[in-house]
């Protein structure tokens, strides 16, 4: 179970306890700000409005239905405005659908707290706490904030706002009486958008506003995607080349249908309509509400994305370097061997190494001695001597009730053996042993002690006299899932180094426990002044490199992307921004990380777990495969479009798409390009790593089965209009067919690139369908479209179509899913 750091500064005065803060701690504290966790903007109508004012389309519809109206074609003009109805509300739907929209995001919020002040219990909006506040949550009520829970019993939250997880989650409130503790697991904690369900809980709020996990999500989602990513300006780039041919298509166009008689009014309505047919407006934003949907599905995965090119890429990663500590393992030790040396009990060992210890420490090591050990007797202690590095050991002299002062000192067990009188053979014995703990994974200290005469100085600190007591043996747990994830990793092709600081054979136990390098997993060892990439230069396969610094680690992450690789790479300090940065998706700590390390990585791990990284990659991998479909929609639909718009007044007959009809086609394609595809699960395993620095959509064989599939779609487009038309020149049930056809073959190609594995993907289908029921079939609806109710032989031809398209499609999407890069 992960942990969360507690800031002990911001509770000083407080503590956990079971009173409210006064008025005044409320002002002194206000300085924090407001728990504005999800910032009220403007209107959301009027931000509605600004989109749909972009809107090529609307601006088309209102220039169309005008120039209708001067030629005194009032039925021809009314219906077109009257068509900017279903368009603004198809605006306004997918708006709000797209947008972290303020209304909808605040909804999982509480608006007002039971909170203490002053003594007494009263309701407050929830925008007015602070830290300190003492907050009561009833059954059905959302957290205010994020806090820690001093009361309750059989508390059960609703946490599927942050972690998608349906099920409830059992919280356990910690013992008001004792002391803040530096760190709490996730089961005492509250937080801000999760629903209590059982019980009465009573919260003492430690963190408001942005501070919060649900305020950093909705801050990502709307401040983290600003900056455009390489495959967004590719887009953008693809679009004004496709902008300026429409333009030369269009003009050509004109010309040619004045050259046949036309009149300037059709050859102008023939440009336009070609425009809004060929202009790709879709692409951009499909791409950007892509990337929306992808920080909150990556989100709830406890991936937390900061900026958009981190979407892009993580589904592209093929080697993740890691650290070991705290991502790999728990970053928690756990005591679990004892051996003292002869003569001396387990419990004695154990007190030595507790008194060695200092109680306000915040070192994990410490912190695990002293739960071990328990109470201790009362002593005075008299000097202290902290661990260093340099001397890598800490001494503790002190004295018991009734006895002499002693020295007590425990730390790496080279150092504490040389400060003890021991046989040769002895201390050989003892440092094998500390060799066969380390080989399986456990970090070791020795304990030693020293009994000081009466009277004796204690300015320095003991070096030598010392008497060996014994070892005691850590072991820092592997996380649940990591060795899960590492397989799936491997199989999927991608590289895992773990990197570390710690004894080359503890890292090597590690790696063997993960499954990382098999059996005997290839284990680099740096020293300080080691060149890291030409050490890896000469070892391809390395699983673990052990010993590496910070510039280290810098230059290994240079040195696998000079291999080809696309490098995921983990850090919670300040000397692991450099890697951060320098990574092509740098990952910080968000629990245990610096801010440092978190305001320079494009992704932030809310649970420091190594198997989420690996749940983002997946996530990554299937949103951009989601994505390939969407735009071969687009395509496969377009291209039919575009043709059917240019070659029919090309051959100097009437136009086979009127204005209102492109509204009707806009109303199908654009929520299905949006909606259909967002949501497809995952068909199977992590796919295979493609190592290729820049992302592509559409591999030549997918071009060549899009560029295939369009053509028939097209050419069965026109096709339908020339035969439908027939020798009595038949214009209005021309139209209504190669509509229909085109509308059907929309129909089956999502049905096809979607397997209807969505509800929504089978709604937007049967809706699609329905209209063409509702629009061509209907004779009061379909003169006003002009067009004419197709006969029982087009429907057999439409059913055809479908199935044929489908089955198209199922293929297109089959190469597409094979190409993974």
């Amino acid at each position: 179970m992960s942990r969360r750091t507690v800031p002990l500064e911001r509770l000083a005065g407080v503590g956990l306890g079971t009173r409210g803060l006064s008025t005044e701690q409320v002002d002194a504290r206000r300085g924090d700000g407001f728990n504005d966790i999800v910032v009220q903007t403007g209107s959301g109508w009027r931000a509605i409005a600004r989109e749909t004012a972009r809107d090529p389309m609307l601006w088309f519809l209102v220039l169309t239905a005008g120039l209708f109206g001067l030629l005194g074609q009032i039925a021809e003009s009314l219906t077109l405005l009257v068509a900017l109805v279903p368009l603004l509300g198809m605006d306004a739907y997918l708006h709000r659908r797209t947008s972290a929209s303020s209304a909808g995001l605040a909804s999982r919020l509480a608006s007002s707290a039971r909170v203490s002040r002053d003594g007494q219990w009263r309701e407050l909006p929830s925008r007015e706490l602070v830290p300190g506040d003492l907050v009561e949550v009833v059954p059905g009520e959302y957290f205010p904030a994020d806090g820690l829970l001093v009361s309750g019993t059989g508390l059960q939250v609703d946490e599927s706002t942050l972690t998608g997880e349906s099920l409830p989650v059992a919280k356990r409130a910690l013992d008001a009486e004792s002391p803040l503790p530096a760190s709490a697991s996730d089961e005492h904690w509250g937080t801000a958008g999760t629903r209590l369900l059982t019980g009465t809980a009573r919260l003492r709020i430690v963190f408001i506003g942005g501070e919060t996990r649900y305020g950093e999500i909705v801050r990502s989602a709307t401040e983290g995607s600003h900056g455009a990513t390489p495959l967004q300006q590719a887009i953008a780039e693809l679009v004004a080349v496709l902008i300026g041919l429409a333009v030369v298509m269009c003009v050509v166009l004109a010309a040619i249908r004045l050259w046949h008689g036309h009149g300037w009014i059709d050859a102008a309505l023939s440009a336009v309509t070609l425009a809004v047919a060929a202009l790709p407006e879709e692409f951009p934003v499909v791409y950007t509400f892509f990337l929306g949907v992808g920080v909150f599905r990556l989100a709830r995965r406890n991936a937390l994305v900061r900026r958009a090119v981190a979407v892009e890429n993580i589904g592209r990663v093929s080697c993740i370097v890691s650290d070991k500590t705290g991502t790999i393992t728990a970053g928690s030790l756990v005591l679990a061997h004892r051996a003292p040396a002869a003569g001396v009990g387990e419990d004695a060992l154990l007190e030595a190494a507790a008194f060695a210890s200092r109680p306000d420490s915040g070192d994990p090591l410490d912190q695990a001695l002293r739960s071990a050990a328990g109470p201790l007797p009362p002593t005075t202690r008299l000097a202290d001597f902290p661990f260093t590095e340099s001397r890598r050991r800490e001494t503790v002299v002190l004295r018991r009730a009734g006895a002499d002062a002693a020295a007590f000192t425990k730390g790496a067990p080279e150092t504490v053996l040389a400060t003890c009188a021991l046989p040769e053979n002895e201390r050989a014995g003892w440092l094998a042993r500390v060799e066969e703990y380390a080989l399986s994974g456990h970090k070791v200290i020795a304990c030693a002690m020293r009994r000081m005469p009466s009277g004796a100085s204690v300015d320095g600190e003991p070096q030598a006299g010392f008497e060996f007591i014994g070892l005691l043996a850590f072991e820092d747990p592997v996380r649940e899932g990591v060795r899960d994830a590492v397989a799936e990793c491997i199989g999927a092709g991608m590289r895992v180094i773990m990197v570390t600081g710690d004894h080359p054979a503890t890292a090597a136990a590690i790696a063997r426990e993960i499954g990382l390098g098999g059996a005997r997993p290839t284990v680099v060892v740096l020293a300080p002044d080691d060149d890291a990439g030409a050490r890896l230069g000469g070892h391809r396969d390395v699983h673990v490199v052990a010993r590496a610094t910070p510039p280290q680690k810098l230059a290994l992450v240079q040195a696998l992307q000079a291999q080809g690789e696309l490098v995921a790479v983990t850090g919670d300090g300040v000397n692991d921004v450099p890697a951060l940065r320098l990574a092509d998706i740098g990952v910080a700590m968000g629990e245990r990380g610096t801010r440092s390390a978190r305001e320079v990585a494009p992704v932030v791990l809310l649970d420091d777990n190594f198997r989420t990284i690996v749940d983002a990659v997946a996530e990554g991998r299937q949103l951009f495969q989601n994505l390939r479909l969407a735009f071969a929609y687009l395509l496969l639909v377009h291209l039919p479009l575009v043709i059917g718009a240019a070659a029919i007044p090309l051959m100097g007959l009437p136009l086979l798409f009127l204005p209102v009809h492109i509204v009707w086609l806009e109303l199908v394609i654009h929520p299905t390009a949006m909606l259909a595809f967002q949501d497809l699960p995952s068909a199977g395993p992590l796919a295979p790593a493609r190592r290729r620095r820049r992302a592509r959509f559409f591999s030549a064989d997918s071009w060549l089965a899009i560029v295939l599939v369009g053509a028939l779609v097209s050419v069965a487009v026109v096709w339908s209009y020339l035969h439908a038309l027939g020798a009595d020149r038949d214009v209005e049930h021309a139209r209504a067919m190669a509509l229909s056809l085109l509308l059907t073959a929309s129909a089956g190609l999502t049905t096809g690139l979607t397997k209807l594995r969505q509800a929504t993907a089978r709604w937007l289908v049967a809706g699609t369908l329905a209209s063409l029921g509702a629009l061509v079939q209907v004779p009061m609806a379909s003169r006003l479209l002009s067009l004419r109710p197709l006969h029982a032989a087009d429907g057999a031809l439409l059913v055809a179509t479908f199935a044929a398209c489908a089955g198209l499609a199922l293929l297109a999407a089959a190469r597409l899913g094979r190409q993974r890069d």
